[in-house]
């Protein structure tokens, strides 16, 4: 009887091992290949068994690619500045950069627990100045490049604190913190010119590895649309009113219009006695932030009491306000034909406005439309376009009506130019200077960083300004090209700004004179696979992919696309699904769980738990049966190491079938099958073993080599077993090949048919002779065959069929 697993001694040991001997070694002749976690931010909370499943997928998948051959680039670091680490630091009452420090400290040792290969010689933290050195460098080509602006922008601004907030701050309308309503405030903003980059950001999604979900929701960011703008006068007045369409061809069918309430003309356009209404519509709408204005269900909105004209039949239509409508998209304007927009259909039944159809499936107006009509069909009630196919009418009506000039055939993009202002402390300086006689000049690239100055008070300061605008002494200075008296800017950049590149300074993290080496981009850049969560399907890849073509085309890398390949796991939630956070009571701390079952186990069930792609409920008591698993495959290789068994036809046939399966489902990225696979064919292993007397070398080193990346301690102990002096994971020791030919089966179940019905089943060689597969059917049917026999038929591998009366 083998020696009983024990986790805690092997696990310990082989740790101190790695911790001494690695096996991630660059060579320098193996191929790389850099897989990539998305880096976590130092939550004073932890890690909870949630953000060990995305780290166990990227060293499962990193383990497997050292095993095929390569040098893996697996670093880890932390995204340390801005709002998060901030917030938390004033909860707690101490200063952000030692309850960030303590944070990082926590859970590098709870991350060590996972026992992945990552290499901490390459970490990075954002809050590093050797770090966001090059955080600003980037941003003062960006300027010097006419990307980075100042504009005056609307914030979102907490009256009860006094302070502006970021959109993540602003949950339902009201400030996180103190619930109190936001409202809006005009403030200077830096912006990031990222529109320039719009059209290389969407085509360039073809060439992406991608999930095309995450392409999608890409491609919807940035909005790109094809339309006309049009004038519409308004009604006993000299001005007019600019509207963005997709569809000028449904002009005819223009019964209101809506206007952004924050739009210049909305308050100009209320009619005295709706003067009021219309005011407090505007005041509400700007407690809103823009994301809640989408998704709100109920749509709202005031009529102003005044009319505009519709250029191309005359009529009059009504002017709204409505918040479903953004000042940012488009003019802030739109031209509203209810018959087919399911918003403007809505909308028109809630306010009793007309509803016209101009685009009808057959020709025949439909009087009593139960929703918008969204398909093409054939135009009617539109002048001139009557009878002409919708479709053909998209593309024609907007040229006519440039040609008529009753409108301007024009280009739209959803996606608007990057706030990149924060008035808080945590982050990186900005690095501009403010001189009344030059204007914004950036602090020179030789004086970089830009250290952050150390406060003791780093709370909002309730003017609208960073903490940094109180420090006299750091915020005067001199011009650096007139030499005149200037003031630094106080705003700090976004959490976004390092995360946005840090990929490429892992493989370069202490070049002081490059932000990377050529040299190293070169050989170690791009990342081959990026693993994370959904929630950064949008705005983090976005930055980055706009971070990354920027400094292609600056020179600094050789790559406009920072990501080959993406993979987003799902969450682990509580039970019912419930997000795991501390407020629910609901966390699963994982450091109890590697006490009492070890790493390997949780390991496993983290991937066990269900598809890795889609998110999945907790439920601890199924780590039992992981654990189960690995103390009888531990049970199995120990029982049969000294067997001296030799290899046979079946265990040859065993060992190549097991390896072509798991490789499957492991390049698929089915992992919860890769789990129950091992089970299945462990038990093959153990039935055989017992038929056999155990089971031979070379299938149990095939099998813990599979199962290595997966439960790397148990593996490199049974691998030491086996009698091998260096690592499971050495470079003399590779991924196991199978050969299909010796996964053939030489026997096959026959179905034994008597007039074209089943009556058994019998077991052939599957190179049996016609003849004597017949004989052999014929004796399996035995009494059930009776008359003359007229017709005898066989399949091979599948059926013998015999016809009889």
């Amino acid at each position: 009887m083998a020696v009983p697993y024990n986790h805690k001694e092997i696990e310990k040991k082989w740790t101190k091992k790695w911790a001494e001997d690695p096996v991630n070694v660059n060579d320098g002749k193996k191929p790389k290949y850099y897989c990539l976690d998305m880096f976590p931010y130092p939550s004073g909370n932890g890690l909870h068994v949630g953000h060990w499943r995305g780290y166990v997928i990227s060293d499962v998948w990193s383990r497997y690619k050292m095993l095929k051959g390569y040098y893996i680039i697996h670093p880890m670091g932390w995204d340390a500045f801005g709002l998060p680490a901030e917030n938390y630091a004033i909860k707690m009452g101490e200063h952000p950069a030692k309850s960030t420090a303590d944070n990082i400290d926590h859970i590098r040792e709870q991350i060590k627990q996972i026992a992945a290969v990552y290499d901490w010689d390459m970490e990075v933290n954002t809050t590093d100045p050797s770090f966001y050195k090059w955080t600003q460098w980037i941003f003062v080509k960006m300027f010097k490049a006419g990307l980075a602006y100042e504009k005056e922008m609307p914030i979102n601004w907490c009256p009860s604190c006094k302070t502006g907030l970021a959109n993540e701050e602003v949950v339902n309308g009201c400030c996180e913190r103190c619930g109190a309503p936001v409202t809006k405030k005009n403030l200077k903003q830096w912006m990031l010119k990222i529109t320039a980059y719009a059209d290389r950001l969407l085509d360039d999604l073809d060439k992406l590895d991608w999930p095309e979900k995450v392409k999608k929701m890409q491609t919807d960011w940035i909005g790109k649309s094809y339309g006309a703008e049009i004038d519409f006068q308004v009604d006993g007045k000299e001005e007019s009113i600019k509207v963005y369409t997709t569809r000028p061809d449904t002009l005819y069918g223009a019964t209101f219009m809506v206007l952004a309430p924050e739009h210049a003309m909305a308050a100009g356009l209320a009619a005295p006695e709706r003067k009021k209404e219309v005011e407090d519509y505007i005041y509400q709408a700007s407690m809103k932030s823009n994301v809640d204005r989408l998704q709100d269900k109920e749509k709202t909105g005031v009529f102003t009491g005044s009319y505009a004209v519709n250029p191309i039949n005359g009529a009059k239509v009504p002017i709204w306000l409505s918040d479903y409508v953004l000042a940012d998209y488009g003019t802030g304007a739109i031209m509203c034909v209810p018959a087919h927009d399911d918003r403007d259909f809505e909308f028109a039944k809630k306010f009793d406005i007309p509803i016209i159809q101009v685009i009808s499936p057959d020709g025949n107006e439909n009087p009593d439309l139960k929703e918008a009509y969204v398909n093409p069909g054939v135009m009617i009630n539109s002048g001139e376009f009557n009878g002409m196919s919708s479709e053909e009418a998209k593309a024609k009506v907007p040229d006519i009506m440039e040609e008529r000039g009753l409108g301007k055939k024009t280009t739209q993009y959803k996606l608007r130019d990057w706030v990149f202002s924060r008035q808080r402390y945590w982050g990186e300086p900005i690095p501009i200077i403010h001189c009344d006689h030059c204007g914004c000049v950036p602090v020179p690239e030789e004086e970089l960083p830009l250290l952050l100055p150390e406060v003791e008070s780093y709370q909002p300061t309730g003017t609208g300004e960073s903490p940094l605008a109180a420090i006299d002494e750091w915020v005067n200075t001199t011009c650096p090209v007139c030499g005149r008296p200037a003031k630094r800017e106080t705003n700090t950049m976004p959490q976004w700004a390092g995360s946005s590149w840090y990929f490429l300074r892992y493989v370069d993290n202490k070049n002081s004179e490059e932000l990377v080496s050529r040299e190293k981009a070169d050989k170690y850049l791009p990342v081959d696979m990026y693993i994370g969560g959904v929630e950064h399907a949008v705005l983090h890849l976005l930055y980055s992919r706009f971070y990354t073509k920027f400094l292609h085309d600056i020179g600094a890398v050789d790559f406009d696309e920072p990501f080959k390949k993406l993979f987003n796991q799902g969450m682990i939630t509580g039970k019912n699904g419930i997000k795991m956070s501390k407020s629910k009571g609901n966390v699963v701390s994982p450091d109890d769980l590697v006490r009492d079952y070890g790493c390997d186990s949780l390991r496993m069930y983290e991937l066990f738990v269900g598809p890795p792609e889609l998110d999945s409920e907790w439920d601890e008591r199924g780590i039992d049966g992981v654990n189960r698993f690995l103390n009888r495959f531990w049970n199995m290789v120990m029982d049969s190491k000294d067997s001296g068994m030799a290899s046979t036809k079946e265990t040859e046939k065993l060992r190549h079938k097991m390896i072509y399966d798991i490789t499957s489902r492991l390049e698929s990225f089915s992992l919860n099958t890769v789990i129950s696979g091992f089970m299945e064919y462990n038990n093959k292993m153990i039935e055989m073993a017992k038929k056999n007397g155990g089971m031979d070398k070379e299938t149990l080193e095939t099998a813990v080599t599979l199962l290595a990346p997966f439960a790397p301690h148990i593996c490199e102990e049974l691998w030491s077993q086996l009698g091998h002096e260096t690592s499971v994971f050495d470079s003399s020791n590779t991924w196991p090949e199978y050969d299909e030919s010796k996964m053939a089966d030489d026997e096959k179940e026959i179905a034994v048919q008597l007039n074209g019905k089943t009556r058994c089943v019998i077991t052939l060689p599957v190179d049996m002779e016609k003849e004597a597969a017949l004989e052999a059917g014929r004796k399996a049917l035995g009494n059930k065959l009776t008359g003359s026999i007229i017709k005898e038929i066989y399949v091979p591998g599948r059926i013998i069929n015999i016809v009889a009366k």
